[in-house]
C-alpha cells in the first residue's frame, strides 16, 4: 500500500519546533510501513529568521507570521504546537475549533484549569492528540513497564523520581518567560515534574494525594533583551523578580497503596539532565536515568548474586530495533521525538489514539496543581 501524504503545520519554530520537524522527517526511514508520509506544509513564527529557517533548513513549503494562517490552510491536516506555555491554551482551542488534530508540548496549559480547557475542547471535537511526554519512549522504559506489569518486582511498595537540572543554575541567566507566573504558570512543576508525574503513573498507576514543599532559591534575574529561543536569551540591565518555584519536593500516595517521593530542581549545580526513576517492589527493583537512557539497572530477588545488573536496551525492547541493530549502541533524544511523531501520525491516520493524549496531559497537570496547592497550605491534598 502506498503511503499518502499528510499535511503538517507547525506553530513556533523554536528549539522544540525544530525537534518536531526533524521527527517528522525521520519517521519514514524508521517506520516505512506507516500509512502516511508527513508533508511539511507551513510553519508560523513571529520572528523573521525563524520563518526563513523553516523553509530553507527545515523543509517547510512556506512560512507565515500568524499561526491562524496555519490552522486555516486546507492542506494542513495535523498541527504541532511548540509555542511558549502562555500561548498553549489559545492555540490548542483554535486548533480544536478548526478540527485539526494537534501534538502539543507540555505543560499543556498554565496549570490544571487551562489543561482541562484544552482536553475538553479536543475531546468535544473527537480529535486524536499527542502530548510531548518524551520520557515514556526509551526502550529501557518499555522494559521497565514490562517488569512491573509482569509482577517480577512483586507488589510495588515505593517509587522515587528525581528530575534535577542545571539549566537555570547561573544567577546571571536572563529572566525569560519561564520565570514569570503569568506566562509560564508554575516553574519546575510544569517544566520538569510533569514528566516525572506522568512517567511514574505510567509505571505504577494513578496518584491519589500529595504533600509538597517548594522554594525559589534565585529570587532575581537580569531582564531579557530580544527573543527567547528554548531556554536561552540575552540579558542586560536591571534585575527582575522570579515568580515561580526553582525547586519542589513532593510526597505522594498512589491509588494502589504505593508511596512516592518526587524531587525536582532547575538550579541544581552539577546535574545536567539527571532525570531518574526508581521503582521498588517486594521481589525486586529497577533504576533508570535519562543521562544513561539506554541502560536499566535491575535487581531481582533469587536471581543469583544479589545486586544490580546493568541491562542494555536491545532489539525487543520497545522500538529499539527501529533505530539500532544491537544492544550497546545508543539512541538519542531526537529518536524519542520520532517515536512521539509516529504515535501522533498513526493516531491521525487511523482515527484511534496512540500514545499520550490530552487526557494524560490533564492527569499530570492535576498532580502538579495539587502539589503546588499543598506547598502553600502545607497539608495533604487530593488529586482532582
Amino acid at each position: 500500500m502506498t503511503a499518502r501524504p499528510l499535511g503538517i503545520g507547525l506553530i513556533s519554530v523554536g528549539w522544540m519546533g525544530r525537534a518536531h520537524s526533524r521527527a517528522y522527517r525521520n519517521v519514514n526511514e524508521h517506520y516505512p510501513e506507516l500509512p502516511v508520509r508527513p508533508r511539511l506544509v507551513v510553519a508560523a513564527d513571529v520572528v523573521e529568521r525563524n520563518r526563513t529557517d523553516a523553509v530553507e533548513l527545515l523543509g517547510y513549503e512556506r512560512a507565515v507570521a500568524d499561526y491562524r494562517d496555519v490552522l486555516a490552510d486546507p492542506d494542513v491536516e495535523a498541527v504541532s504546537i511548540c509555542s511558549p506555555n502562555f500561548l498553549h491554551r489559545e492555540m490548542a482551542l483554535a486548533a480544536a475549533e478548526a478540527g485539526k488534530p494537534f501534538w502539543i508540548e507540555k505543560p499543556m496549559g498554565r496549570g490544571r484549569a487551562e489543561s482541562a480547557d484544552i482536553a475538553r475542547a479536543a475531546e468535544g471535537r473527537g480529535l486524536v492528540t499527542a502530548v510531548g511526554f518524551s520520557y515514556r519512549n526509551p526502550p529501557a522504559i518499555a522494559r521497565a513497564r514490562e517488569l512491573v506489569a509482569s509482577g517480577r518486582l512483586g507488589r510495588i511498595t515505593n517509587v522515587r523520581v528525581s528530575f534535577l537540572a542545571d539549566y537555570s543554575s547561573n544567577p546571571d541567566d536572563p529572566l525569560t518567560w519561564r520565570f514569570e507566573r503569568d506566562r509560564a504558570g508554575s516553574g519546575v512543576y510544569g517544566d520538569l515534574l510533569s514528566h516525572g508525574f506522568d512517567l511514574a503513573m505510567q509505571l505504577v498507576g494513578p496518584i491519589a494525594e500529595v504533600t509538597a514543599v517548594q522554594e525559589t532559591f534565585l529570587a532575581e534575574r537580569p531582564r531579557v533583551v530580544g527573543a527567547t529561543v528554548g531556554h536561552h536569551a540575552d540579558a542586560v540591565g536591571e534585575p527582575g523578580p522570579v515568580e515561580n518555584e526553582d525547586y519542589a519536593g513532593v510526597l505522594a500516595r498512589f491509588e494502589n497503596g504505593a508511596v512516592g517521593v518526587f524531587e525536582s530542581s532547575r538550579v541544581a549545580v552539577g546535574p545536567r539532565a539527571e532525570y531518574v526513576v526508581e521503582v521498588y517492589g517486594t521481589e525486586g527493583s529497577l533504576r533508570w536515568d535519562f543521562q544513561r537512557m539506554n541502560e536499566l539497572q535491575v535487581a531481582l530477588r533469587g536471581s543469583g548474586e544479589y545486586g544490580y545488573t546493568t541491562v542494555y536496551a536491545q532489539p525487543g525492547d520497545g522500538d529499539f530495533a527501529r533505530f539500532q541493530p544491537g544492544g550497546g549502541t545508543g539512541m538519542g533524544f531526537d529518536d524519542l521525538k520520532t517515536i512521539e511523531a509516529v504515535h501522533f501520525l498513526r493516531s491521525v491516520a487511523e482515527g484511534v489514539q496512540h500514545g499520550p493524549s490530552v487526557a494524560d496531559g490533564l492527569a499530570a497537570a492535576a498532580v502538579a496543581d495539587a502539589a503546588e496547592r499543598s506547598g502553600t497550605t502545607r497539608q495533604w491534598t487530593a488529586v482532582a
